[in-house]
């Protein structure tokens, strides 16, 4: 039996993506993503004058938000609730392996 590894792509850390890069990754049109930020569900990293710049981890989330609104129909207001559980659920996660290493 072959073992399989699944390859992992590792942005560098300082990787930034303008507006529009960051919508095209997701899928998504750039008005929409500007969107999501005014409603609070997607920070930008960084402001360089007006252009804003994401991490390349806001993809991730992107899909995510899109996922939520459009597979189960989730307005805004629903998106930022499931997103907020998933931030405190991953938190919690990280916080209890950080525990279970220390035993």
């Amino acid at each position: 039996m072959a073992i399989r590894y699944q390859i992992v792509l590792c942005p560098r850390a300082s990787e930034r993506l303008a507006l529009e890069a960051l919508a095209a990754r997701a899928g998504l049109h750039p008005a929409l993503v500007e969107q999501f930020v005014k409603f609070g569900l997607l920070e930008p990293a960084e402001r360089e004058g007006t252009e804003l710049l994401f991490e390349v981890s806001a993809v991730s989330r992107l899909r995510t938000i899109r996922r939520l609104r459009e597979a189960l129909g989730i307005n805004l207001a629903g998106v930022a609730v499931v997103l907020d559980l998933l931030d405190k659920y991953c938190a919690l996660q990280r916080e209890n392996e950080l525990l279970r290493s220390r035993l």
